[in-house]
């Protein structure tokens, strides 16, 4: 009578170990069923699932297994599987398969367990936890960390809406990101990213630094503030801001220009997705002469953003029109999907404001970056913790996979 046998296998990680194992296996006539393999800290942890059929080499293996472990310096220990219980695994096949991902500068077994009981709360099972992020030295400064745990969850939410606020509130009290996103063959398979650029790709808001210029900074400085969050139109805000630089003149642009600082995390993003054969967009309510100084940096494809009217050397304080509201960003996000030939299922967003909740609400992945609280709500993810190359991670991009 066949049996089947989880076989676990421990210690020491060493050349030709794998070989060596499934050479005795092979030798039995043995059908692997499953098999599974992780090394930490130089320490294997190696499990295989296997059916041994009734023959005399068969009845052989599980003892030829022990010596060869023996032989390795490895611990062996051999479960049987009833019939039954393995037929009840195969039939939970198909099920659905969730991705969590944990951002943090500094991972703690707090954080871990916050998480895992949260899942398990919700009735979902980890199958699977892997570390993306890279070794990190002992002394490495506590705001240039970079650490990423990804779960692989298998089973259907009891509450997924709760689930999510949970997690959003655990994250606020750990000061950590939770990502919670399906794994489906679009995760693995996006090829278009846009981005805002004030605030996102860049560490300032533009209108406001030109307020600042033009002797109206306080004013227009609020104003923002209250777009950004939600409590104030952005078209007619845009407008009201835009007005008061009236007779600014356009020299001022240059200087700004220069001062302007790339958010962390921007250059490694952007190397990385043009690597990887990703379209990029710039969709901004912020300023076309400041975008296009972003697309030569960054080598970003589209840029899509305001054209100040600018006469006799002095801004009018009008735009032209079309103004890139939130409507239009959304809108242009479906275009150049359409473009590229692409399902928005394939395209990720990325923006901090208000405005950019619609295209985060349609992309496959919305991110909110270090947003506002009422925008963070509302993303399908948020990212506050890391540099905007934290994208990277929900991607399932590992810090091996990278170009150094």
């Amino acid at each position: 009578m066949r049996e089947i046998v989880l076989i676990n296998i421990t210690g020491v990680d060493r050349p030709g170990l794998t070989a060596a194992i499934t050479g005795v296996l092979a030798q039995g006539g043995v059908n692997i069923l499953d098999i599974g393999q992780a090394v930490i800290h130089d320490t294997l942890s190696f499990g295989i699932l296997v059916e041994i059929p009734d023959s005399e080499q068969g009845k052989a293996v599980l003892k030829d297994i022990l010596f060869k472990g023996y032989e390795l310096d490895q611990q062996v220990r051999f479960t049987p599987v009833s019939e039954a219980d393995y037929q009840q695994w195969v039939g939970n096949q198909g099920k659905k398969r969730h991705i969590v991902t944990l951002l943090t500068r500094k991972v703690t077994a707090g954080q871990l367990q916050a998480v895992s009981s949260i899942t398990a709360k919700y009735g979902l099972n980890i199958d699977h936890i892997d570390r993306l992020s890279g070794r990190m030295a002992l002394d490495t400064p506590a705001d240039q960390g970079k650490g990423c745990i990804e779960f692989s969850v298998r089973g259907e939410a009891a509450d997924p809406q709760a689930l999510r606020a949970e997690f959003l509130s655990v994250a606020q009290e750990l000061n950590v990101d939770i990502a919670f996103q399906e794994d489906s063959l679009f995760r693995r398979n996006r090829r278009l990213a846009v981005f805002d650029m004030d605030s996102t790709l860049i560490e300032a808001e533009v209108i406001d630094e030109l307020a600042k210029a033009a002797g109206v900074g306080d004013r227009v400085s609020e104003i923002t503030e209250r777009a950004m969050a939600g409590e104030l139109d952005f078209r007619a805000s845009f407008k009201e801001r835009l007005a008061l630089l009236k007779g600014l003149d356009v020299s001022v642009l240059d200087s700004i220009g220069a001062s302007l600082r790339l958010t962390e995390g921007a250059e490694t993003l952007f190397a990385e997705l043009k690597r990887l054969g990703y379209k990029t967009a710039i969709l901004s309510g912020g300023f076309t002469y400041f975008a296009k100084q972003l697309q030569a940096k960054l080598g970003i494809d589209y840029v899509f953003a305001n054209e100040l009217e600018v006469i006799d050397g002095k801004c009018t304080g009008v735009a032209i029109e079309p103004i890139v509201d939130a409507q239009r960003k959304a809108d242009l996000l479906k275009e150049l999907a359409h473009k590229e030939g692409l399902r928005l299922e394939q395209t990720i967003a990325v923006g901090d404001g208000a405005n950019d909740l619609p295209m985060l609400a349609i992309a496959g992945l919305g991110v909110a970056f270090r947003a506002k609280p009422l925008v963070k709500q509302s993303a399908k993810q948020a990212i506050s913790t890391l540099g905007l190359d934290g994208v990277l991670y929900l991607l399932g991009f590992r810090d091996r996979d990278g170009q150094a």
